[in-house]
């Protein structure tokens, strides 16, 4: 059995162009979707990352505002150039690119934010909105990784799934989403012993570790959905993510592939945060 590959560019372009409609609705009644991402340093992933989030905006219908700084910027000025955009109407969502200068507390920024504007779904308002199930923004690639579910028509209810990996970007969200479905989740994590023997019991089994085949094909029970959520490069520099692709492949049900899985998914999920953000501001 070779499992169905599930394409994160294609449902991607899917959203993406239903985002451009209700964006098109939106501008009609006056209120442009925009979207203030600010850089602070030169990263050259974060710029690469930045530079994708600004295109997808403006090919979708959004406006973007990119703001960039030098790495000398002090959390003052960060801060305030934060209140400024929270007080600025054209503006419904803020991101601030991670990491940031190490001189800069990243938590005190990301509180800063309005929760109203916090289309990356990091504030803690944001995480008890998701653990309450109140209205709130989804952190993006977990969010992705739901859509993905929904798009095969997979049920949750009643299914066992194990979560690999316990970040606040990724992991704890991701287990809250999965509750919400009525899911039964297991989180492992670095401290897990026999990880094997619980991925064995998954139907569902989302990695995201940032480790390379930390999930190979003996520990994958036939037909299970995989979502691998990892970026990492292998031996001859090639992108890849933490699952043994081409081994788990021939033993799971459905499958996400790296690239072309969850990182597109993860900016469409950032434009549709933006375009809720702007349809509740116009409400």
């Amino acid at each position: 059995m070779t499992a169905q590959i599930i394409d994160g560019n294609a449902l991607s372009k899917q959203l993406r162009t239903e985002v451009a409609t209700r964006a098109q609705a939106l501008k009609a009644q006056g209120v442009t979707p925009g979207l203030a991402v600010v850089l602070v340093g030169d990263n050259p992933a974060s710029q690469v990352y930045v530079r994708n989030k600004v295109k997808a905006c403006e090919d979708s219908g959004l406006h973007s505002v990119l703001e960039k700084y030098e790495a000398t910027m002090t959390e003052a000025d960060l801060l305030a150039r934060v209140e400024a955009l929270n007080n600025d109407p054209s503006i419904h969502g803020i991101l601030v690119q991670l990491p940031l200068p190490a001189h800069i507390d990243a938590q005190k920024v990301i509180e800063a934010i309005s929760p109203a504007k916090d289309v990356d779904g990091f504030h803690i308002a944001s995480a008890g909105a998701l653990m309450t199930g109140m209205p709130g923004f989804w952190p993006c690639t977990p969010y992705g990784c739901m859509k993905m579910l929904e798009s095969i028509g997979y049920d949750l209810r009643g299914k066992h799934a194990v979560v690999i990996g316990r970040s606040n970007i990724v992991g704890k969200p991701m287990a809250l989403m999965l509750l919400q479905k009525d899911a039964t989740v297991t989180v492992a994590h670095s401290r897990t012993q026999n990880l094997k023997a619980l991925t064995l019991q998954a139907d569902v089994i989302v990695a995201a570790v940032g480790k390379r085949n930390v999930l190979t094909a003996d520990m994958v029970k036939p037909g299970a959905v995989v979502l691998d959520v990892g970026m990492n490069r292998n031996d001859e520099g090639k992108l890849c993510g933490d699952v043994d692709f081409d081994g788990v492949k021939e033993v799971a049900g459905y499958i996400t592939p790296v690239p072309g899985g969850v990182g597109p998914m993860t900016i469409t999920m950032l434009l549709v945060n933006t375009l809720e953000a702007a349809e509740r501001a116009s409400k």
